[in-house]
């Protein structure tokens, strides 16, 4: 019989060019690689093997040239050897038993290294504790549950009245949005740069030589329009905070004094850190539904409040946004901020600490798993709660100073006053 072409490539693996079909050079069969130094499928390979160690002498019953394919190389094993020799096959790249031994072995020890290493790095990913789980998704919903943010509730408050004379602090306001707007290239690469800061110190300047008006106080008193509207919604956003509280795990196993200690002196500061969800960095305001409900810095100068709060306020919010915190770090630093053991009036230290803590960890923990190269951003979060310590004292100041005026606090609601100081006589 005459034999037919059969690929015999002796190229070395590293050679054979992958994209070519792989085609045993024995029989023609799909190949599996090179074994013992040709391109062969298992069958060959196997055939192979097991003639060379048995040492076998097959006689063709032929003429010694028979053609080898898939279906019926089992015919002749004379020509199926002689081809397998052909084409470069070796007995020389035969293992002994004790050799395919030894290399089962160390593939099979390899593989035990590397499920190991697996293991541990398995073991030192990092993780939530199943405790810790519990506390976000407590936390979450009570979120859910205390913060609309359809904003549906804010047609109930009342109406917010922008008209009014252009007073000097509704001026220096508009000259803020201005000077934000015209910065807005140094707001997007930080709240902290220094075009940001030059901004507002230029800014302050401007309103110390604008300052002088004999009838500055009178004016700023009449032009309260909007302290009715925003009363109600701090007082509603008081409520909320009460109700998130509450939910707060270990908050009501708390005193009732220090449950009142911990909302009066943290209320304001949830509240801010709450309102960043609406907070808009394109044109530095907070938009809660409609137009009605959108509200730049020149509203709230019309509720009594100066850009001595505003400015670092709007900084605050600005540097807050850009953290693009998960809603999950969102709740928690709330939760942080509201258990803290410092607070005036607190008697139970130790055990607030302790809540503190434990949600500090989650916090710490959540990061981890989901901020991998974020390392700095617990740190940064944390700052924000010192941020937030500066604008509840400035705010308390402003806050003093409209209430000793009765008509004005006469516009605050009793839960406003309850919270934020004594009703004024």
């Amino acid at each position: 019989m005459e034999s037919t072409v059969v690929s015999t490539s002796t190229q070395a693996p590293d050679e054979f060019d992958r994209n070519v079909p792989r085609i045993c050079g024995v029989c023609g069969d799909k190949a599996t690689g090179f074994h013992f130094n040709a391109m062969t499928c298992e069958g060959c390979k196997g055939f192979f093997r097991r003639s060379m160690k048995r040492k076998a002498a097959f006689t063709c019953p032929f003429n010694g040239s028979c053609t080898i394919t898939k279906d019926n190389r089992r015919h002749c094993q004379a020509c199926r050897l002689k081809r397998c020799v052909d084409i470069g096959m070796m007995k020389e790249f035969i293992l002994t038993d004790e050799e395919v031994q030894r290399k089962k072995d160390l593939i099979q020890r390899r593989k035990d290294e590397e499920a190991q290493r697996e293991a541990e790095r398995e073991a030192r990913r990092p993780r939530l504790t199943d405790e810790q789980s519990q506390v976000i998704a407590t936390l979450v919903e009570a979120h859910h549950k205390t913060y609309d943010d359809s904003y549906s509730d804010f047609c109930r408050f009342r109406p917010p009245v922008r008209e009014g004379p252009v007073t000097r602090s509704a001026s220096r306001a508009a000259s803020l949005h201005s000077l934000s707007d015209a910065s807005s290239d140094s707001f997007s690469h930080s709240p902290e740069s220094v075009d940001t800061k030059m901004n507002f110190n230029n800014l302050l300047m401007m309103y110390q030589e604008q300052g002088s008006s004999p009838n500055s106080s009178e004016e700023e008193g009449s032009s309260f329009s909007m302290l009715p509207h925003l009363a109600d919604l701090v007082s509603y956003s008081i409520q909320k905070v009460i109700g998130f509280a509450k939910m707060i795990p270990g908050f009501r196993e708390l005193t009732a004094e220090d449950q009142i200690a911990l909302l009066k002196s943290s209320a304001i500061e949830v509240i801010m850190l709450r309102s960043n969800q609406s907070f808009n960095l394109e044109d530095m305001s907070w938009s809660c539904g409609g137009p009605d409900f959108k509200y730049q810095i020149s509203d709230v100068t019309k509720a009594g409040h100066t850009l001595e709060l505003l400015e670092p306020l709007v900084k605050f919010q600005v540097g807050l946004k850009k953290l693009n915190l998960q809603e999950e770090e969102h709740v928690l630093l709330m939760a942080i901020c509201l258990l803290s053991p410092d607070r005036p009036g607190v008697q139970d230290h130790a055990r607030i600490e302790a809540l503190q803590d434990r949600l500090s960890e989650t916090l710490q923990a959540y990061i981890q798993l989901h901020h991998p190269g974020g390392r700095l951003l617990y740190a940064k979060m944390i700052q924000k709660l010192a941020d937030l310590r500066s604008l509840n004292e400035e705010h308390s100041k402003q806050y003093r100073s409209l209430s000793f005026q009765p008509e004005h606090s006469m516009q605050l609601t009793p839960l406003v006053l309850e919270v934020f100081g004594s009703e004024v006589s």
